[in-house]
């Protein structure tokens, strides 16, 4: 190489090594400025508003979520039952395409003000990176469900900064409401109560493992399985000053013991404002010598026992009659006192 062709080419190197800093520094900017949007709140949902249905996760029959449709029309909404429902490909509401269009059209469609998600199961995550979300800011709408709806709820709060409901969905609603329970009838309630614009206040029986004190955040979380398989995506979610709530199903001990290494490995459990644990049903272990010798409170109280915020149970949320609608986003305020546990919506 000729001392022309070598200055060349070093300053072609010099002028790339500059510059990639610049375009990172941009890109991380412009990273950084989408995240700190101010969180919008959806329009609350007035009579004669538009409820879509759509099953983006599981499958589920379309008789199956008559009872829904006929209670969310004595509340005054409209409903707008989508392709989905009744569709089915394997454990899965139809293909992905199918379910991608279907959520991608009552996204957009302007007339629906918030889409009711059937079921949860498993899905979402096999069509969240192809949802186009570029008009939910502009025109924002109430995204509701929870378990493997958490995806909607982790993704949207960190990209976009839009509020979301974590609450029961269409196979919660009991067929016979002559034969359901009171707990039943007030967490359903808590839907409307919730999309109508009222704040939402829930109290919590006090239990023993708690660590007392005060808090306020943006209120966050859902189910921990699918928070912690979203880790290091686009889709995980930021939880630094905010209260994080938390529930499983169905998990062996040893795996919740996992779930909540992940969150403190991955830093969640660091810098959080306060802890809120949810309902956790426990997987009993087929063989006596597999027994994982911590439970649901000694796993927690492990992994936060170096941080000062308030730490709550048995949370009314989760795959449990108890599970009542809440905030995702929205600044709450936790009281975890010797008598119970009060989260507000400030």
């Amino acid at each position: 190489m000729n001392r022309k062709s070598f200055l060349q080419q070093a300053g072609m190197a010099l002028a790339a090594a500059t510059a990639a800093p610049s375009i990172l520094y941009a890109q991380q900017k412009k990273k950084t400025q989408t995240q700190s949007k101010g969180l919008i709140i959806p329009p609350y949902l007035k009579k004669g508003d538009v409820i879509g249905i759509t099953s983006p996760a599981g499958y589920i029959l379309e008789k199956d979520i008559q009872s829904a449709v006929q209670q969310i029309e004595t509340w005054g909404f409209k409903t707008e039952v989508g392709k989905t429902i009744g569709t089915r490909d394997g454990s899965l509401g139809g293909t992905d395409a199918d379910r991608l269009a279907d959520f991608q059209y009552m996204l957009d469609n302007k007339n629906i003000k918030a889409i009711l998600c059937a079921r949860g199961g498993y899905g979402v995550v096999r069509i969240i990176d192809g949802i186009d979300f570029s008009n939910l800011r502009r025109h924002p709408k109430w995204i509701i469900g929870f378990s493997d709806i958490t995806v909607f709820h982790c993704h949207i709060n960190h990209n976009y900064n839009v509020a979301t409901i974590h609450s029961k969905m269409c196979n919660s609603f009991p067929d016979d409401w002559s034969k359901a329970d009171e707990t039943q009838l007030k967490t359903i309630q808590s839907i409307q109560q919730v999309l109508s614009g009222e704040k939402m206040s829930y109290n919590a029986v006090f239990n023993p493992n708690n660590r007392l004190g005060k808090a306020t955040g943006a209120l966050v979380g859902g189910n921990l399985r699918t928070m912690e398989n979203l880790a290091g995506t686009k889709s995980d979610i930021d939880v630094t000053g905010k209260i994080l709530f938390v529930e499983d199903v169905s998990e062996p001990l040893y795996n919740i013991d996992r779930m909540f290494w992940s969150l403190k490995r991955t830093g969640k459990l660091k810098n959080i404002s306060a802890l809120v644990v949810g309902g956790f049903s426990v997987k009993p272990e087929t063989n006596p010598d597999d027994t994982f010798s911590r439970d649901l409170y000694a796993i927690v109280n492990e992994k936060v026992k170096e941080y000062k915020y308030p730490v709550c149970f048995d949370f009314p949320v989760g795959h449990q009659r108890n599970n009542y609608a809440l905030k995702c986003g929205i600044r709450h305020k936790l009281e975890v006192t010797e008598v119970a546990t009060t989260l507000s919506q400030l």
